[in-house]
């Protein structure tokens, strides 16, 4: 099979989120199981210091945005590391080149309607001058929503575009791409398109909408989150839209790079270890970094990590309340905090940091080198978040031995077995499930934890252990990505069972 991964984040040229890491592994995964594939992608400041070589092209078209307005671009090509999957940029800088991808801390780019319509249109063209059959177009998140759509709307605009089926995966539902009615003159569609089955939500261009419409069959990251999705609690006012096309919805969890994350060959640890020897390499970067933060030298502290964006879906208004009881009432554990985000939760971090030295340590920012280090140096890992679409640093918490304590919910239900009495006996526990979403429900299930790393230690071995072994790799989720393919081309052509269509009560 061909298939093109549209994409605007992809390791190493660009990211924000989780969906970097995804179109920067997946395409080169699907590529060792024996299919052909290409990344297409926007050229943002940010791939000249990718550290791959970035190659010009003879490759230039226009766009006519508006009668009055014609937008031109050119191609630039590289490749990601693995298989050399080659990697297209459409080089817009009028768009592109600009400090960030979306917007600054003042808010999103008011021209996003337009960046990221004009970047769809100019994927069609790129595509058209690969110069390979296509059979699958897999489309990533609100801003290439659009594309499967245009497809449909316009079958005979290049040969391909008939026999081309489309993938729309949904990275995280709240982030939609909402704009006024008349962004969609930036599509350069007729206006009978502006219709509730095609482009149009409550008067408005709802770019991740148009594209759970109009694709062949839409994924999200978890299964968990696909069911979730569907209920008007997290389906953010599209759930009736989901529902409508739940035949065609699946959840396919992300895979980690074990390559990358893997603590038996992690250069950036201060030890590597393997699971017979875990606990001489956890303790070797547990003080490690008690060292680089002068934290109490104290070897027997639990050390409880946290590592990502500083935000209410985090679980921060939950998380702040336990760090405080724990550091004020002197209790027996440390803290390593690596991330940042809102203002107010930055600001109380920075006090707690301040008045217990010896007991919490914070970095505001972001450090990939540290983030490797504090999942080898935990005991535990937090991750009570509200929702989680798939998550990863529970799954690299896994990898290195350290055992998470999250919310269940998404990606995180789907990868943490809870530890109970069955799963104790059973040997299928791997974390914490935390009951309620509140700071008191968050605290008593850290005392559990706690509970039996010191008192059951032969049991939290087994957890840690259980944990270690189990497999979250790219290739199982490559795998599931290759046989959904197959099913969408043979749907695509009509020889596979029919699916329900979408409901006609859409918005």
């Amino acid at each position: 099979m061909n298939i093109v991964f549209l994409s605007t984040e992809a390791v190493p040229f660009a990211k924000t989120g989780g969906l970097a890491d995804v179109c920067g592994t997946l395409p080169s995964k699907v590529a060792a199981l024996g299919h052909q594939t290409a990344v297409i992608m926007p050229a943002f400041r940010s791939i000249r210091s990718a550290g791959l070589p970035i190659e010009s092209t003879d490759t230039s078209f226009a766009v006519p945005m508006s009668r009055q307005k014609l937008v031109g671009a050119r191609l630039l090509k590289s490749h990601l590391p693995e298989q050399q999957v080659p990697v297209w940029f459409i080089d817009q800088p009028q768009y592109f080149d600009r400090e960030s991808l979306y917007g600054t801390s003042t808010g999103d780019y008011p021209d996003n309607a337009e960046r990221f319509a004009f970047f769809c249109r100019a994927a069609l063209q790129t595509i058209a001058r690969l110069e390979w059959p296509v059979d699958i177009v897999h489309c990533n998140d609100w801003q290439t929503g659009l594309i499967p759509a245009m497809m449909a709307a316009q079958p005979d605009a290049s040969p391909w575009i008939k026999n081309a089926a489309t993938i729309f995966t949904v990275h995280n539902l709240a982030y939609q791409g909402h704009f006024d009615r008349e962004a969609f003159r930036w599509t350069g569609l007729d206006w009978k398109h502006f219709n509730s089955n095609e482009f149009e939500y409550y008067n408005h261009l709802n770019f991740l909408k148009t594209g759970i419409i109009s694709a062949d069959m839409i994924t999200t990251v978890s299964p968990k989150y696909a069911d979730e999705i569907c209920g008007p609690e997290q389906g953010c006012g599209l759930d009736e839209v989901l529902r409508g096309r739940s035949s065609r919805l699946s959840g396919i969890i992300n895979g980690i790079d074990e390559a990358v994350w893997n603590p038996e060959t992690d250069k950036k640890l201060a030890a590597t270890y393997d699971t017979r020897f875990y606990k001489q390499g956890k303790l070797a970067n547990k003080r490690a970094i008690q060292h680089r933060f002068g934290l109490e030298p104290d070897e027997s502290l639990p050390m409880l990590g946290l590592v990502g964006r500083l935000a209410s879906q985090k679980g921060w208004d939950m998380i702040l309340p336990v760090i405080r009881s724990h550091l004020t009432e002197d209790r027996p554990t440390q803290w390593v905090v690596l991330g940042s985000g809102e203002a107010r939760y930055e600001e109380e971090l920075r006090k707690l940091a301040q008045a217990f030295p010896k007991h919490f340590a914070l970095y505001l920012g972001f450090s990939d080198e540290l983030a490797h280090q504090i999942e080898a140096a935990s005991d535990i890992f937090l991750m009570p978040s509200l929702y989680e679409p798939c998550g990863l640093n529970q799954l690299y918490s896994l990898r290195y031995g350290t055992i998470p304590v999250v919310t269940r919910t998404g990606g995180l239900a789907n990868t943490v077995v809870d530890c109970s009495d069955a799963t104790l006996a059973d040997g299928t526990a791997t974390g914490f499930f935390v009951p309620e979403m509140n700071a008191a429900s968050l605290d008593e299930t850290i005392g559990r934890a706690l509970h039996l790393r010191y008192h059951e230690k032969e049991k939290w071995e087994q957890i840690i252990q259980t944990g270690m072994a189990q497999d979250f790799s790219w290739r199982n989720s490559a795998d599931q990505y290759v046989e959904l393919y197959a099913r969408t081309i043979a749907l695509k052509k009509g020889t596979a069972l029919p699916d329900c269509e979408a409901s006609d009560a859409l918005i």
